[in-house]
């Protein structure tokens, strides 16, 4: 990358006699799975994305918000699950939100996109997010388990009843109700707002 002596990061690509400096690997579009044994690759054989993602008109970054032409590439990722969702290599803040946070923007997938990032060289703390304490992130997680239909008929009031309490959005997750109170049957397991 940079031509200079003392590269001592080698392509674990067989065959391949490429050697860069860790700190300049970024810029010459090499990368280090941040994972297992740590193994880097040089630009030319470095992981690629196999991912085909789904047509859209134009392709913006979920984070910067600028449109990118054409398909993945060393700095251009998209979503293994959904498909729809790109980002910058730039912009994709994994250190900040560590594993308990990182996921798609889009749909949310965590297991699926972590492990991709993983393999495309995207480092992701093993701690909660930077910008939060753990306890604060689980209440985010929870579920929405107050009653919000117009007339609440469970006798002990909108936030008790039935096993787990209120059923929440199945699209939202921003409202919820008793079975009761919107005349759901007692074995519906999903239910939608008036807004969704």
């Amino acid at each position: 990358v940079c031509h200079q002596s003392r590269a001592t990061i080698k392509c674990q690509e067989m065959g391949c006699e490429c050697n860069f400096h860790f700190h300049w690997a970024k810029k010459g579009g090499c990368i280090t799975q941040y994972f297992g044994q740590f193994i880097s690759f040089c630009s030319e054989h470095c992981p690629k994305q196999a991912v085909e993602s789904a047509p859209d008109d134009k392709n913006d970054c979920l984070i910067c918000l600028k449109t990118e032409e054409g398909s993945t590439s060393y700095s251009n990722l998209v979503c293994p699950t959904c498909k729809h969702a790109w980002f910058h290599r730039d912009c994709i803040q994994a250190m900040s939100s560590g594993n308990t946070c990182f996921r798609c923007a889009l749909c949310r997938d965590k297991d699926l996109f972590q492990k991709e990032m993983l393999r495309i060289g995207i480092p992701i703390p093993e701690r909660p997010p930077s910008w939060e304490n753990i306890k604060k992130v689980e209440i985010l997680h929870e579920s929405y388990r107050r009653c919000d239909a117009r007339e609440c008929l469970f006798p002990r009031g909108r936030e008790h009843g039935e096993e787990q309490g209120p059923l929440s959005c199945s699209s939202c997750a921003a409202e919820g109700t008793h079975r009761l109170c919107s005349n759901l049957s007692p074995t519906r397991k999903s239910w939608e707002c008036n807004g969704c």
